[in-house]
């Protein structure tokens, strides 16, 4: 609502009369019409950009980047879900316990809390550049020393430049799509390509030991040429995305100085993200790398289909992100996972308590579809409740720190099923999956469709719709008395 021009002054010369009236003023020339003042500069709500998003087709090296980009991302589906697949193996080879053989789920946890931190850091000083050099190179250091098959010990240790290198291309690459027009469908084709590499990744590696014969460190040299080639298709296409690209871009609104990650940390909605991508990664893993030691130990199947399972389960992830990602910006996002998330807890229970090895196969085929469309709703949400300047930090911190989930949570159920039995699977899962529909619920916004883009511009608090709620329950309440 902009203030009456007086006739013959030029337009440029004005700005917002309550910009104004805050003592806001800039200077014309030196304004960049992709980060205006935003409102929480004035002390009330914040509202979205209104610059123009930028396209993922609008020029050829935006066509090249996305396309890397989902390359990259199958590359990281192809190493977490083959993990699961050659667990077994890695324990007979190695003669250790669950718990021993569990480890390799938790260094990468390491790496991903420094990329968290650092995601910010390494995007100020580097740009897109230093993710597309940085990211490719620490995959090459932890997986190389894999093909030597070392002692066990230095598998931990390696695993950690693998974890990092996932959580600063995750973060980025999320952080970047996020906020483009069409980001639920983006985002579900490029976690789809995840989900991709994380249904072929476990064939090739179950291929190989089961029919092969061969030992399991010779997938990672299959590795070792697909992420050679990354590095040389990422290079390229952000060779020009510098750092200087990337502050002119990203210029904060408290007069152009960076936002610090400590800044973004304030805010409650990032770590309910971060929380939510943390336990829902961790139930993605937990399910897509127990599973095939599940089925042989507890429903006991031939390794080759216990293996094809583990593929049922990631190409039902696969599907869903892509198809669903066409209706859940349709529908909203928060009502949207709010179903997918119900649906995943009765699937859930079902894969659980019906000892059938068929209709397990099945279930969890279902229950990676109903999953898929999380992780890309949940960087969206991020987008529309944050502030512009506030997108890269905080959405590079939830997905660095979320995608540690899938180091924690397997690591903790190989840890219980030391003494327990593999069958905590199940219901550890089950109580990730209800943790995630919580903090889904505590996001503003409520479940109509428009009501993250409401929330952010009444400035509404986290668990506002809980509130809501008991304020109507008990005005009912008073009414009936």
């Amino acid at each position: 609502m902009s203030a009456a021009l007086p006739e013959g002054v030029p337009k440029n010369d004005y700005i917002d009369s309550e910009k104004a009236q805050a003592g806001q003023l800039r200077d014309p020339e030196k304004v960049d019409t992709a980060q205006d003042v935003t409102d929480e500069e004035l002390g009330g709500p914040t509202t979205p950009p209104t610059h123009e998003l930028e396209r993922w087709n609008e020029t050829g090296v935006n066509i090249f980047r996305f396309m890397s980009t989902m390359y990259c991302f199958i590359l990281m589906g192809m190493t977490d879900g083959a993990v699961g697949a050659l667990l077994p193996y890695i324990e007979t080879y190695y003669h250790i316990s669950y718990t021993v053989v569990s480890l390799v789920f938790l260094s990468p946890f390491v790496g991903y809390l420094l990329a968290a931190l650092l995601n910010n850091l390494i995007h100020h000083h580097f740009g897109q550049l230093g993710v597309a050099i940085l990211g490719p190179v620490s995959r090459l250091i932890g997986i190389v020393p894999l093909v030597f098959h070392p002692a066990y010990p230095a598998l931990p240790v390696v695993l950690l430049f693998t974890g990092f290198g996932n959580g600063i291309m995750d973060s980025a690459w999320n952080a970047w799509i996020g906020n483009m027009q069409r980001a639920n469908e983006l985002l579900g084709f490029l976690h789809g390509a995840y989900g991709l590499g994380a249904t072929i990744g476990p064939l090739i590696a179950t291929a190989m030991v089961t029919k092969a014969g061969l030992g399991w460190w010779t997938f990672y040299y299959v590795m070792i040429g697909l992420d050679g080639l990354g590095f040389f298709l990422l290079v390229p296409a952000f060779w020009r995305a510098t750092a200087k690209v990337h502050r002119e871009a990203h210029m904060a609104s408290n007069g152009g100085k960076r936002t610090t990650t400590r800044t973004v940390l304030k805010s409650p909605v990032v770590w309910l993200v971060a929380l939510f991508l943390l336990g829902y990664v961790g139930a993605e893993v937990s399910l897509g790398g127990w599973i095939v030691t599940f089925m042989l130990r507890v429903r006991d199947a031939e390794p080759f289909i216990a293996g094809l399972v583990a593929t049922f389960f990631w190409l039902g992830l696969t599907i869903g992100r892509v198809v669903l990602g066409f209706v859940t910006g349709r529908i909203g996002e928060k009502l949207a996972i709010t179903v997918y998330l119900l649906l995943s807890v009765a699937l859930q229970l079902l894969y659980w308590l019906v000892p059938n090895f068929a209709a397990s196969a099945t279930f969890v085929a279902f229950l990676g579809f109903f999953l898929g469309p999380l992780f890309p709703a949940a960087i969206v949400a991020a987008t529309k409740l944050l502030p512009a300047d506030y997108h890269v930090s905080a959405i590079g911190f939830a997905a660095a720190f979320g995608g540690g989930g899938a180091a924690l949570f397997p690591f903790a159920i190989g840890a219980i099923a030391q003494s327990k039995g593999v069958e905590v699977l199940q219901p550890i899962v089950l109580a990730i999956l209800l943790f995630i529909l919580l903090m889904w619920w505590l996001l503003p916004g409520g479940l109509r469709m428009g009501g993250l883009e409401k929330a952010r511009e009444n400035g509404d608090k986290v668990g506002e719709g809980f509130r809501n709620g008991y304020r109507w329950l008990k005005a009912k309440s008073r009414k009936s008395g």
